[in-house]
């Protein structure tokens, strides 16, 4: 009896060491498996990550001898064509100033929007790489005591340009359509003088010779919030802020039915507005440059298809204010 128990235990023990063996063989598959996947996923991920990189970076020839000096630097793929394609464009706008020189053409571009949508940015690329003696920014302070005494528009008209010569206007006379009205800056009869007496002003200028663009940078009050706070964090950009700003916030609504009144009183077809939606600020700026040299003539210019603008980003000024009228009273939030 005790041999029949010994030979029986010993069985259950093989039988249990046999079961143990194949869990853990189950378990080595599983977790070999599971290596392979993530092996798998690490692959797919570095594939991504390649594609992202630019072609001027050293990661081709990591560790390797001949570049102990250079660091492999990781770049969107949508940067690298942004900057790409801004290259380009910005090779095109020397071509078109070298013939605004040449037939002394007068150029003037208008920016407006809110505070923090984009128009700086745009500008800087503009001008980065034109010849400085044919181009210029103007960005008015306001108006000195002496300046308060003049015509309205007396100061902005020291600016405009002379043959040959590009000039932007960082801000415009158009204060007085939104900034001034809303913060209180200006009575509600100067700026109704303001809204009737603009257009022919535009249309004089335009029948005299200048080519005349005017583009308002629309953002929306979410991404004008998050560059505010952008802006007081970064040591670079804090000269940008101004105690006008926050209420540009509180007081978007009132920012809101000035826009519509400007639109729907200065949009002239000899001097209409452009759109131009910039929550996406490198969109915003090619789909600018884009319209602006779309509309102009010069030698050796790119084909139509290359300077394609996006519908979503580019807004015609009356589709704008079609939109506006439709849509002001249903209580939405409209385009900045």
């Amino acid at each position: 009896m005790a041999k029949e128990k010994t030979k029986k235990n010993k069985k259950k023990s093989i039988g249990l060491e046999s079961k143990k063996s194949e869990q853990i063989a189950l378990k080595e598959e599983k977790a070999s498996k599971g290596k392979k996947k993530s092996k798998k996923k690490c692959k797919k991920k570095e594939k991504k990550l390649k594609k992202s990189l630019t072609e001027h970076t050293s990661f081709k020839n990591l560790n390797k001898k001949k570049t102990k000096n250079r660091q492999a630097v990781w770049v969107k793929k949508f940067t690298l064509e942004y900057e790409e394609e801004l290259n380009r464009l910005q090779i095109e706008l020397l071509k078109w100033q070298k013939h605004v020189i040449a037939n002394e053409n007068r150029i003037l571009l208008l920016f407006e929007g809110r505070d923090a949508a984009g128009k700086g940015g745009t500008i800087k690329r503009i001008l980065e790489h034109l010849n400085p003696r044919g181009a210029r920014v103007v960005a008015l302070l306001k108006p000195s005591d002496r300046e308060r005494t003049q015509w309205y528009f007396q100061r902005y008209i020291h600016q405009l340009p002379s043959g040959g010569e590009i000039v932007l206007f960082d801000r415009s006379w158009y204060n007085r359509a939104m900034v001034e009205p809303t913060m209180g800056f200006c009575t509600d009869e100067e700026n109704k003088r303001f809204l009737k007496d603009t257009p022919m002003l535009e249309s004089m200028l335009v029948k005299n010779g200048i080519i005349l663009f005017k583009f308002f940078f629309s953002v929306s009050k979410e991404e004008q919030l998050r560059r505010f706070n952008a802006r007081e964090t970064d040591p670079l950009k804090q000269y940008k802020i101004s105690p006008v700003d926050r209420e540009a916030q509180e007081k978007w609504d009132d920012y809101t039915v000035r826009k519509f009144q400007m639109l729907n009183e200065t949009n002239r077809t000899i001097c209409p507005w452009t759109i131009i939606r910039s929550d996406n600020k490198k969109k915003a700026r090619l789909n600018c440059l884009k319209h602006i040299l779309s509309n102009v003539e010069y030698e050796n210019k790119i084909s139509a298809e290359e300077l394609q603008i996006d519908p979503e980003v580019v807004v015609s000024g009356i589709d704008e204010i079609r939109f506006m009228e439709d849509h002001l009273m249903t209580g939405i939030e409209l385009p900045g």
